[in-house]
């Protein structure tokens, strides 16, 4: 059986267009950006892998789902888009970026927050866990695809 297509991660609100190296919207670097629509199939699948494992790490960070079928069932009820290639912390992001607002019990829609998050309203964990990933998202970059120049120092 064939992968879906792979969309867009853009989300659009690019900051690479004023000089930022990672997107703050979609966290792709810049030259990601630039050639996604000439990328393979098999390239877009890669960086939304990575895009994918660096949100669920960050949502990991803060809160545990506890019933993967309850956070499905409330997101289609919702009818909310999700990433459902994804794993289920990706799909727990999807639901507090669209509705976290609107939920004052976790823990009905499969999902417990950390002890350290409990007396955080959903809204502002979303934002957290945003510049958490964007911080993962940067280092990645900094550390893999930042290229020397001919002096050796880091590319400015």
């Amino acid at each position: 059986m064939q992968k879906p297509r792979v969309k867009t991660p853009c989300i659009g609100v690019c900051s690479t267009g004023i000089g930022d190296e990672v997107c703050r919207g979609c966290k792709r670097f810049t030259h990601e950006v630039i050639h996604w629509n000439s990328y393979s199939e098999a390239q877009k699948q890669v960086i939304d892998q990575r895009l994918g494992e660096f949100l669920s790490q960050c949502v990991r960070n803060k809160l545990r789902v506890t019933d993967q079928e309850l956070l499905l069932w409330q997101i289609q009820v919702q009818q909310l888009r999700y990433p459902a290639q994804h794993d289920e912390y990706c799909w727990a992001y999807a639901l507090i970026k669209a509705g976290g607002s609107q939920i004052e019990d976790p823990a009905g829609y499969g999902l417990e927050l950390f002890a350290a998050f409990r007396d955080t309203p959903l809204p502002q964990l979303r934002l957290q866990i945003d510049e958490e990933f964007f911080t993962l998202s940067q280092a990645h970059y900094d550390r893999y695809m930042r290229v020397p120049d001919l002096f050796g120092s880091p590319a400015s």
